[in-house]
Protein backbone atom coordinates (compact mmCIF):
# COMPACT_ATOMS: atom_id res chain seq x y z
CA UNK A 1 0.00 0.00 0.00
CA UNK A 2 1.23 3.49 -0.86
CA UNK A 3 2.45 5.72 1.95
CA UNK A 4 -0.15 8.22 0.77
CA UNK A 5 -2.70 6.38 2.92
CA UNK A 6 -0.54 6.32 6.04
CA UNK A 7 0.04 8.91 8.73
CA UNK A 8 2.44 11.67 7.74
CA UNK A 9 3.90 14.37 9.97
CA UNK A 10 4.54 17.86 8.69
CA UNK A 11 7.36 19.81 10.35
CA UNK A 12 8.24 23.48 10.03
CA UNK A 13 10.27 26.13 11.85
CA UNK A 14 10.06 29.90 11.87
CA UNK A 15 13.39 31.43 12.79
CA UNK A 16 15.48 34.52 13.42
CA UNK A 17 17.27 34.28 10.08
CA UNK A 18 18.23 32.27 7.01
CA UNK A 19 21.60 30.82 8.07
CA UNK A 20 21.02 27.41 9.73
CA UNK A 21 24.24 27.48 11.74
CA UNK A 22 23.55 30.86 13.32
CA UNK A 23 19.80 31.35 13.36
CA UNK A 24 17.55 30.47 16.28
CA UNK A 25 14.14 28.83 16.48
CA UNK A 26 11.23 31.21 17.13
CA UNK A 27 8.32 28.85 16.52
CA UNK A 28 7.89 25.22 15.54
CA UNK A 29 5.03 22.96 14.55
CA UNK A 30 4.44 19.25 14.04
CA UNK A 31 1.19 18.30 12.32
CA UNK A 32 0.08 14.67 12.15
CA UNK A 33 -2.11 14.18 9.11
CA UNK A 34 -4.07 11.35 7.54
CA UNK A 35 -4.97 11.71 3.86
CA UNK A 36 -3.89 15.34 4.15
CA UNK A 37 -6.23 16.15 7.03
CA UNK A 38 -4.75 17.11 10.42
CA UNK A 39 -5.44 14.73 13.29
CA UNK A 40 -3.00 16.16 15.85
CA UNK A 41 -1.19 19.48 16.13
CA UNK A 42 1.77 20.40 18.31
CA UNK A 43 3.13 23.94 18.35
CA UNK A 44 5.87 25.75 20.22
CA UNK A 45 6.80 29.41 20.68
CA UNK A 46 10.34 30.00 21.92
CA UNK A 47 12.21 32.87 23.45
CA UNK A 48 15.27 32.53 21.17
CA UNK A 49 17.57 34.34 23.58
CA UNK A 50 18.46 37.02 21.04
CA UNK A 51 16.58 39.88 19.41
CA UNK A 52 14.49 38.82 16.43
CA UNK A 53 15.58 40.94 13.45
CA UNK A 54 12.94 43.14 11.88
CA UNK A 55 13.38 41.29 8.56
CA UNK A 56 12.45 38.01 10.25
CA UNK A 57 9.48 39.54 12.05
CA UNK A 58 8.29 40.89 8.71
CA UNK A 59 8.15 37.30 7.43
CA UNK A 60 6.54 35.41 10.31
CA UNK A 61 5.04 38.24 12.38
CA UNK A 62 6.62 37.28 15.73
CA UNK A 63 8.32 40.13 17.56
CA UNK A 64 11.05 39.93 20.17
CA UNK A 65 8.62 41.33 22.73
CA UNK A 66 6.06 38.61 22.08
CA UNK A 67 8.69 35.85 22.08
CA UNK A 68 10.06 37.03 25.43
CA UNK A 69 6.61 37.46 26.98
CA UNK A 70 4.92 34.32 25.65
CA UNK A 71 7.72 32.02 24.53
CA UNK A 72 9.25 29.21 26.51
CA UNK A 73 13.00 28.85 27.09
CA UNK A 74 14.64 27.88 23.83
CA UNK A 75 16.47 24.92 25.35
CA UNK A 76 13.14 23.34 26.37
CA UNK A 77 11.58 23.91 22.95
CA UNK A 78 14.60 22.52 21.12
CA UNK A 79 14.69 19.41 23.31
CA UNK A 80 10.96 18.75 22.93
CA UNK A 81 10.89 19.24 19.17
CA UNK A 82 13.87 16.93 18.69
CA UNK A 83 12.38 14.28 20.96
CA UNK A 84 9.09 14.39 19.07
CA UNK A 85 10.82 13.94 15.70
CA UNK A 86 12.88 11.06 17.02
CA UNK A 87 9.73 9.36 18.32
CA UNK A 88 8.09 9.54 14.89
CA UNK A 89 11.18 8.22 13.12
CA UNK A 90 11.52 5.34 15.55
CA UNK A 91 7.95 4.40 14.62
CA UNK A 92 8.79 4.60 10.92
CA UNK A 93 6.52 7.62 10.36
CA UNK A 94 7.69 9.82 7.45
CA UNK A 95 8.31 13.44 8.41
CA UNK A 96 7.54 15.95 5.65
CA UNK A 97 9.82 18.99 5.65
CA UNK A 98 9.83 21.53 2.83
CA UNK A 99 13.52 22.33 2.22
CA UNK A 100 14.60 19.81 4.83
CA UNK A 101 18.31 20.79 4.92
CA UNK A 102 17.37 24.17 6.32
CA UNK A 103 14.99 23.15 9.11
CA UNK A 104 16.79 19.97 10.17
CA UNK A 105 20.26 21.53 10.04
CA UNK A 106 19.04 24.51 12.06
CA UNK A 107 17.52 22.19 14.66
CA UNK A 108 20.78 20.25 14.77
CA UNK A 109 22.70 23.49 15.34
CA UNK A 110 20.36 24.40 18.20
CA UNK A 111 20.94 20.99 19.79
CA UNK A 112 24.69 21.64 19.66
CA UNK A 113 24.22 25.17 21.02
CA UNK A 114 22.51 23.87 24.14
CA UNK A 115 24.73 20.78 24.48
CA UNK A 116 21.79 18.45 23.87
CA UNK A 117 22.09 15.01 22.21
CA UNK A 118 22.06 15.13 18.41
CA UNK A 119 19.21 13.64 16.40
CA UNK A 120 21.52 10.84 15.27
CA UNK A 121 22.60 10.08 18.82
CA UNK A 122 19.00 9.97 20.01
CA UNK A 123 18.23 7.57 17.17
CA UNK A 124 21.31 5.49 17.92
CA UNK A 125 22.80 5.98 14.46
CA UNK A 126 25.85 8.12 15.19
CA UNK A 127 28.46 8.28 12.48
CA UNK A 128 26.15 7.78 9.50
CA UNK A 129 27.57 10.01 6.71
CA UNK A 130 25.85 12.45 4.38
CA UNK A 131 22.73 13.01 6.44
CA UNK A 132 21.55 9.43 6.07
CA UNK A 133 21.09 8.79 9.78
CA UNK A 134 17.71 10.46 10.23
CA UNK A 135 14.42 9.72 8.56
CA UNK A 136 12.45 8.79 6.67
CA UNK A 137 12.12 12.38 5.47
CA UNK A 138 9.94 13.53 2.56
CA UNK A 139 11.02 16.88 1.16
CA UNK A 140 8.55 18.16 -1.45
CA UNK A 141 11.09 20.71 -2.67
CA UNK A 142 13.70 18.05 -3.43
CA UNK A 143 11.11 15.79 -5.03
CA UNK A 144 9.67 18.61 -7.14
CA UNK A 145 13.13 19.53 -8.44
CA UNK A 146 13.70 15.92 -9.46
CA UNK A 147 10.40 15.16 -11.18
CA UNK A 148 10.03 18.55 -12.94
CA UNK A 149 13.64 19.57 -13.50
CA UNK A 150 13.23 22.25 -16.12
CA UNK A 151 10.33 24.29 -14.76
CA UNK A 152 11.31 27.93 -14.50
CA UNK A 153 10.53 30.28 -11.63
CA UNK A 154 10.57 30.16 -7.87
CA UNK A 155 10.07 26.87 -6.06
CA UNK A 156 8.93 28.44 -2.80
CA UNK A 157 6.27 26.67 -0.77
CA UNK A 158 3.77 29.31 -1.85
CA UNK A 159 4.47 28.66 -5.53
CA UNK A 160 4.40 24.90 -5.04
CA UNK A 161 1.01 25.20 -3.37
CA UNK A 162 -0.30 27.24 -6.27
CA UNK A 163 1.06 24.75 -8.82
CA UNK A 164 -0.27 21.64 -7.10
CA UNK A 165 -3.61 23.08 -6.02
CA UNK A 166 -2.92 23.20 -2.28
CA UNK A 167 -4.42 25.83 -0.01
CA UNK A 168 -1.88 27.69 2.11
CA UNK A 169 -3.98 29.26 4.82
CA UNK A 170 -1.31 31.44 6.40
CA UNK A 171 2.13 31.51 4.81
CA UNK A 172 5.06 31.53 7.27
CA UNK A 173 2.97 30.35 10.17
CA UNK A 174 4.68 27.12 11.19
CA UNK A 175 1.55 24.97 11.51
CA UNK A 176 0.06 26.21 8.26
CA UNK A 177 3.33 25.66 6.38
CA UNK A 178 3.76 22.18 7.87
CA UNK A 179 0.29 21.07 6.78
CA UNK A 180 0.73 22.61 3.34
CA UNK A 181 4.00 20.70 2.91
CA UNK A 182 2.20 17.42 3.64
CA UNK A 183 -0.47 18.23 1.07
CA UNK A 184 2.12 19.16 -1.57
CA UNK A 185 3.88 15.84 -0.89
CA UNK A 186 0.60 14.01 -1.44
CA UNK A 187 -0.08 15.97 -4.63
CA UNK A 188 3.37 15.03 -5.95
CA UNK A 189 2.74 11.37 -5.09
CA UNK A 190 -0.55 11.44 -6.96
CA UNK A 191 0.86 13.21 -10.01
CA UNK A 192 4.02 11.08 -10.17
CA UNK A 193 2.99 7.65 -8.87
CA UNK A 194 5.88 5.65 -10.34
CA UNK A 195 8.61 8.02 -9.17
CA UNK A 196 7.06 9.06 -5.85
CA UNK A 197 3.74 7.62 -4.75
CA UNK A 198 4.52 3.93 -5.19
CA UNK A 199 8.00 4.14 -3.67
CA UNK A 200 8.56 2.97 -0.10
CA UNK A 201 9.41 5.96 2.17
CA UNK A 202 12.81 4.48 3.09
CA UNK A 203 13.67 4.05 -0.60
CA UNK A 204 12.31 7.51 -1.40
CA UNK A 205 14.51 8.93 1.36
CA UNK A 206 17.59 7.41 -0.30
CA UNK A 207 16.44 8.64 -3.70
CA UNK A 208 16.18 12.19 -2.37
CA UNK A 209 19.78 12.02 -1.13
CA UNK A 210 20.81 11.33 -4.74
CA UNK A 211 18.39 13.83 -6.25
CA UNK A 212 19.57 16.66 -4.03
CA UNK A 213 23.23 15.86 -4.69
CA UNK A 214 22.59 15.89 -8.46
CA UNK A 215 20.70 19.19 -8.24
CA UNK A 216 23.42 20.79 -6.12
CA UNK A 217 26.15 19.64 -8.51
CA UNK A 218 24.28 21.07 -11.47
CA UNK A 219 23.60 24.39 -9.78
CA UNK A 220 27.19 24.68 -8.58
CA UNK A 221 28.51 24.02 -12.08
CA UNK A 222 26.20 26.67 -13.54
CA UNK A 223 27.14 29.22 -10.88
CA UNK A 224 30.86 28.62 -11.44
CA UNK A 225 30.47 29.03 -15.19
CA UNK A 226 28.26 32.10 -15.13
CA UNK A 227 28.63 33.98 -11.84
CA UNK A 228 31.20 32.86 -9.30
CA UNK A 229 34.13 30.52 -10.09
CA UNK A 230 34.36 29.58 -6.42
CA UNK A 231 30.65 28.99 -5.74
CA UNK A 232 29.82 26.06 -3.49
CA UNK A 233 26.37 24.45 -3.22
CA UNK A 234 26.03 21.94 -0.39
CA UNK A 235 24.94 18.59 -1.78
CA UNK A 236 24.12 16.93 1.55
CA UNK A 237 20.47 16.10 2.29
CA UNK A 238 18.50 16.11 4.58
CA UNK A 239 20.83 17.05 7.46
CA UNK A 240 24.09 18.91 6.99
CA UNK A 241 26.92 18.42 9.41
CA UNK A 242 28.71 21.43 10.96
CA UNK A 243 31.82 22.69 9.22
Amino acid sequence: MSWMHDTLVGFDLETTGTEPGRSRIVSAALIEAKAGEPVRRRAWLADPGIAIPAEATAVHGITTERAVAEGRPAIDVVAEVAAALVTYWRQGVPVVVYNAPFDLSLLAAELRRYDLPSLERQLGVGGVPDGGGVGPVLDPLTVDRAVDKYRKGSRSLENACALYGVELAEAHEAGSDALAAVRVALALAERYPDQVGAVDPAELHLAQIRWHADWAEGLQSWLRRSKDPEAVVDGVWPLRQPV
